[in-house]
């Protein structure tokens, strides 16, 4: 997809520039399309959805991402008509429209076959199909039939929002999205059908991906309290599976925006944790149908709130290290590789907090993990998260250190470096674990050398540029003069 501040050109503008290298510099088609291409790149501007052929703009006529844009373009007017809509005995006084049976009524019918073509011919062709349809007024033409349907059937709305989701892939089309009223219609649709799994499913999926990498539409479902929506969401037992929910969450706590100078992201998690979206997510990991794919998008939807000290101490006050501990269990037990990695980096971010790192250990924290990482032997991505949760348990901590190694940390960081000596992150981790073992406890440094962990740091640092300060690092406060050799 296109890059964010690209020049925008049009498919007219680029078969003008093939026919004039054609007309005035004798070139051949396929060498004025290429000096086209080029003279448009040098310029810094963004092709995505030209078709940079010698036919051009009029290949796009018979093009299906074209012509099924067409159908329903043809058929979105027929959805304000009178003889399409009634109103409701119950929403007369508030003059709200509820369009009528969509499995009978053969416009609904054909707006929704032409929605699922439409969807087909955009999904076909990689992100091509999808650019074509964005340049073309796509997002536009899906949007504002959205809001024809917002108070309508679960099966047209659904098949909407699907096509939505789809195009919402950089920050053009969000911004279309965005300027087309996208972010009020969302809401509008959101709070009408709550209840609805499919609706809520897509819709969410439509607010991440209108949210990601964009501040501003980020700030405009803030400021409609989509907080407050998402919360009345997974109060819902039947929504709790939902993964698009918990991306939401993540999308509008992450600074990914380039844009903008100072991200407003802080402060959403913030608001997240005030109006009691920790207290909601810790209800739901103790729900015991939960799904274990849905029990590691969760924990990693609590991390991303868990941004200052008071959140991480109020969600272990609530119960968060009991339910984060009993999640690594799990993970061993079922052999969940994505969870295990996830439930390890939302205990780091909690052990972040001083208060929380005895709370931890006197749950038996280090025993658990220490045991989780025989499990996992094999899996550096897994041991990598697992060495971080000891670091941030050790940090500052000499008594957390002195039971670290007690509970066989040196053991764990000899065995993974010896055995994982390509796994660069891991390796990086490793040093880092066993400098906080080291700095503060000096009876520890002779117990890290006997299990031969300075040729192990001296070989991370010699093969991965990454490892070295950690590496430095790790062998200066093992005591060893010659550390930045």
């Amino acid at each position: 997809m296109g890059g964010k501040g690209k020049l925008q050109i049009s498919q007219e503008a680029f078969d003008a520039l093939v026919q004039e290298n054609i007309n005035d510099f004798d070139m051949e088609p396929q060498e004025a399309v290429e000096d086209a291409i080029q003279t448009f790149e040098l310029q810094g501007a963004d092709l995505t959805g030209i078709v940079a052929s010698i036919a051009g703009g009029e290949s796009l006529t018979n093009h299906p991402v074209i012509q099924s844009l067409n159908e329903l373009r043809t058929i979105a007017p027929s959805l304000a008509s009178p003889s399409l809509q009634e109103l409701s005995t119950e929403k007369r006084a508030s003059t709200q429209v509820v369009l009528v049976d969509e499995n009978i009524n053969p416009t609904l019918i054909k707006v929704v076959e032409a929605l699922d073509a439409f969807f087909l011919a955009c999904s076909a062709g990689g992100s091509d199909n999808a650019s074509i349809a964005i340049k073309n007024g796509g997002i536009e033409l899906v949007t504002s039939v959205c809001a024809t349907l917002k108070t309508g059937g679960e099966r047209s709305l659904t098949s909407s929002l699907k096509v939505l989701a789809l195009l919402l892939q950089d920050v053009q089309s969000t911004e279309k999205f965005r300027q087309s009223g996208g972010p009020n219609i969302l809401m509008e649709i959101l709070n009408e059908h709550n209840h609805k799994s499919s609706i809520v499913e897509y819709g969410c999926a439509v607010v991440a991906a209108a949210s990601t990498g964009n501040e501003v539409t980020k700030e405009a479902f803030m400021e409609m309290k989509i907080d407050d929506l998402l919360i009345k969401l997974l109060k819902r037992k039947d929504n709790r599976n939902i993964q698009s929910i918990y991306d939401v969450i993540c999308v509008l706590v992450t600074a990914d925006d380039n844009r903008v100078v100072a991200s407003q992201v802080y402060n959403h998690a913030r608001n997240f944790a005030k109006n009691g979206m920790a207290d909601v997510l810790l209800d739901v990991a103790r729900e015991e149908n939960l799904a274990s794919s849905s029990l590691a998008t969760l924990c990693t939807t609590l991390k991303s709130i868990a941004v200052n000290d008071e959140i991480c101490k109020s969600i272990a006050e609530n119960g968060g290290l009991e339910v984060v501990l009993q999640c690594i269990d799990d993970s061993g037990n079922q052999r969940n590789k994505a969870l295990a990695k996830t439930s390890c980096s939302l205990l780091t971010q909690l052990a972040g907090s001083d208060a929380n790192k005895d709370a931890i250990l006197l749950k038996g924290g280090i025993a658990k993990i220490i045991q989780l990482s025989s499990v996992y032997r094999e899996e550096p991505s897994v041991l990598q998260e697992i060495m971080a949760t000891i670091r941030a348990l050790t940090l500052r901590s000499p008594a957390n250190a002195a039971k670290a190694v007690e509970a066989g940390a040196v053991d764990l960081a000899a065995e993974a470096m010896e055995e994982h000596r390509s796994a660069h992150l891991m390796q990086k981790q490793a040093c880092l674990m066993i400098r906080n073992l080291a700095v503060r406890n000096p009876e520890n440094r002779p117990i890290i050398l006997e299990k031969g962990l300075e040729n192990l740091i001296r070989n991370a640092k010699a093969n991965h540029e990454s490892c070295k300060d950690a590496a430095t690092s790790a062998l200066r406060d093992l005591g060893l003069a010659d550390y930045n050799i």
